[in-house]
């Protein structure tokens, strides 16, 4: 079984099927890819992984077991952690106010303890704010915990995400269209970005994004989307070559 499975998975909104059949199967330390047209159904098949929707058919699996079920909160403290399209800040909480949210999923303190601040609490508040520190060091934010996270330039806010993101110990990381809004340079750093953080992290990635110039640096396999159904999966390459793909979405320039 691999890290990540979604066997024959439809999901359907009254009378409209989002995506139909969607088999995906990813191995650890893989970089996996998907693309498509908008409106293809790719974010509701991030939703449906991290347990925001419920497949109407199929199932999802990880590191053996099926959470097509799982309660969004379950998921991620099982190893599945997400950014999104439109950036979901605490844009009034400070940098590393945000990180430390995130920390708080795995407090074992309960809420007694955290009310009256005991030891065990206060041991624990500490140890997260270490590791909310180091985390923001490792992406090049440390100087920025003070601000909040609304001050920061949209390349920077884009890094704050991630990095929340990996304050919850995700064997499994979903990127949704990393490279919105950003330049050519900041595309640029951003694949060299996520390949620093594969390697320190020992990470996953599942990937959506329009900027072919990224999805096809970064990605060793690609799976292609249009209207809800798998029209393509291959190595970059593959995908570019591919005369499905270039129909659909690509597109002859794009490609040449």
């Amino acid at each position: 079984m691999s890290l990540l499975d979604v066997n024959h998975m439809t999901i359907q909104f009254g009378g409209l099927v989002a995506v139909s059949d969607f088999n995906l199967h990813i191995e650890e330390n893989e970089i996996v890819g998907l693309i498509g047209p908008n409106g293809a159904g790719k974010t509701t098949c991030f939703n449906v992984i991290t347990g925001e929707y419920r497949p109407t058919k199929g199932s999802v699996w990880f590191m053996g077991k099926e959470i097509s079920r799982m309660r969004i909160d379950r998921i991620t403290k099982l190893g599945i952690a997400r950014t999104f399209q439109n950036i979901r800040l605490f844009r009034n909480l400070t940098v590393l106010e945000n990180v430390l949210i995130a920390n708080h999923l795995n407090l074992k303190s309960g809420i007694f303890a955290a009310t009256f601040k005991l030891a065990k609490y206060q041991k624990e508040e500490q140890a997260m704010r270490e590791k909310s520190l180091a985390l923001l060091n490792d992406m090049g934010l440390i100087k920025y915990k003070n601000d909040l996270a609304s001050s920061l330039p949209y390349g920077q806010q884009r890094r704050l995400e991630i990095a929340r993101a990996l304050a919850t110990d995700p064997k499994l990381l979903l990127l949704d269209e990393p490279a919105a809004g950003m330049n050519p340079q900041e595309s640029l750093d951003l694949m060299n970005f996520i390949r620093q953080i594969k390697s320190k992290f020992n990470l996953t990635i599942f990937m959506i994004e329009h900027h072919m110039p990224v999805i096809m640096g970064v990605c060793e396999r690609i799976l292609v989307l249009d209207h809800g159904v798998t029209i393509a999966e291959g190595t970059p390459k593959e995908i570019q070559s591919n005369p499905k793909v270039i129909s659909a979405y690509l597109g002859v320039e794009e490609i040449a």
